[in-house]
């Protein structure tokens, strides 16, 4: 079985505690995390949550350093390490529950090439790459909003009902799915598109698609 692709309401929570730690391994190998910057989470039964802790690298989690809190973020469950809070962007994460009862996982990361197109004030473009326009879609970018603070959750409550991935402006990104698995390959494909585009402008010449012959 892979972990990663679990739905929360079949699986027993122990899975699913390692399928957020295998997800925080993945994006942290992958250069999408760095530090202890992001932050990951999926939908229990009960209308309750399993997060990661603040201050932790996510490429070294244990199963026992997440925690589960209800949907006003109160903390039911702590980690074995008592020290340990959910991380300062869970009014972000439970924003996402709240508007779309369909996700059960979201992943908020720091990928650098699509944080650096904000930085850049550069949009991206839907226009260039057809996995864009068949598989992601449009992508946009949230109003700047302070890291930690309930503002995150104020930028993404519109975009994030019809939309599976955001780059929050000059803060990383946002994806979500109906599984752990389903965030991590819209967050790899989004940083994908983004380093092709970053490589093109410096290039000289971005082609939209399709080409004209």
């Amino acid at each position: 079985m892979n972990i990663l692709r679990a739905h929360p309401a079949q699986s027993e929570l122990l899975t699913l505690r390692q399928a957020i730690v295998e997800t925080g391994r993945i994006a942290y190998e992958r250069g999408h995390l760095t530090a202890n910057d992001g932050n990951i989470s999926t939908r229990l039964p009960g209308e309750r949550i399993l997060i990661t802790p603040a201050g932790l690298c996510k490429g070294r989690l244990a199963p026992e350093d997440l925690l589960i809190v209800d949907m006003n973020g109160r903390l039911l469950i702590p980690a074995a390490d008592p020290s340990l809070r959910p991380t300062s962007e869970q009014p972000m994460h439970l924003e996402v529950y709240r508007q779309r009862p369909d996700v059960h996982a979201v992943l908020h990361a720091h990928p650098a090439f699509a944080t650096a197109l904000t930085v850049a004030n550069k949009p991206l473009r839907n226009d260039v790459l057809p996995e864009v326009i068949m598989l992601l879609g449009d992508i946009p970018i949230t109003d700047y909003a302070t890291p930690s603070s309930q503002e995150n959750a104020d930028v993404i409550r519109e975009l994030i009902r019809t939309h599976d991935a955001l780059v929050l402006r000059q803060h990383g990104s946002l994806t979500v799915g109906r599984t752990l698995d389903e965030a991590l390959i819209t967050l790899d494909r989004l940083e994908h598109v983004a380093k092709v585009l970053a490589l093109a402008e410096m290039m000289g010449q971005v082609t939209p698609w399709p080409l004209k012959i």
